[in-house]
């Protein structure tokens, strides 16, 4: 696969530091990504809520980037060195990210009651208002909808990955593990049970991450295919 400048490969700045310190690093990530979202003010938006939550969430991940002597640019958020490699990832990762919801849709449907049925329709509505027909509702909140899409891109596949991966001393088994671990954290964080949409969720944080790495860990493909996959979400929500 084609290598990306964002390509997570130790440098010299920070090969030396022990592996104990990313998992340090790791845990304190992981305790202010939940524990913050048991704050919430009940005057402000969901929308404001969230993004509140991955704020948070994002200065502690760049507080400790800091620490280690990473940046952001050296987890992906740089432009990417071919254009047309870039655009083919993130077809890619947008195509089989739609196909593998759809399987697994199809799968659930053979074998009704498994899991905790999807209730996310009802959930939208309670979060960010009935969308249907109401263009000026829609356009309204989707620059913030596609900022979080964004943030999670950052925040799950750019940090967790590589954070993970770190903490096992960088080896093909860490990427795997650390591919896997962040789409269960991503899915569990949103809905907080084992449901179809929580692993709904978990596919898109599998699919993504997979694309992440294979596609030269460059961060801007998955936003872009992950704002796309979002916007579709609202606008069938509108119509």
């Amino acid at each position: 696969m084609h290598k990306s400048s964002g390509q997570n490969m130790p440098s010299k700045n920070h090969t030396n530091i022990n592996p104990s310190a990313f998992f340090i690093d790791l845990i304190l990530y992981l305790a202010v990504m939940f524990l913050i979202r048991e704050v919430y003010f009940q005057d402000f938006h969901f929308i404001a809520n969230g993004l509140f939550w991955s704020l948070s969430t994002l200065i502690v991940a760049t507080w400790r980037m800091h620490a280690r002597g990473i940046s952001w640019k050296d987890l992906g958020l740089c432009k990417p060195e071919k254009y047309k490699t870039a655009l083919i990832a993130t077809a890619f990762i947008f195509i089989f990210t739609v196909i593998s919801i759809i399987v697994f849709q199809a799968i659930m449907e053979q074998f009704p009651g498994v899991l905790k049925a999807d209730v996310s329709n009802e959930t939208a509505v309670s979060k960010f208002g009935n969308l249907s027909g109401n263009w000026l509702l829609f356009l309204t909140i989707i620059p913030f909808v596609l900022l979080q899409s964004m943030l999670e891109e950052l925040l799950d596949r750019g940090f967790l990955i590589n954070w993970i991966e770190r903490m096992f001393s960088s080896t093909l088994f860490a990427t795997i593990f650390a591919v896997i671990a962040q789409a269960l954290i991503f899915g569990f964080r949103h809905s907080y049970d084992i449901s179809e949409r929580s692993i709904s969720v978990a596919i898109i944080g599998l699919v993504m991450g997979i694309g992440y790495v294979a596609f030269g860990r460059n961060l801007w493909p998955l936003i872009i295919a992950h704002c796309v996959l979002n916007t579709m979400s609202m606008l069938d929500r509108v119509t």
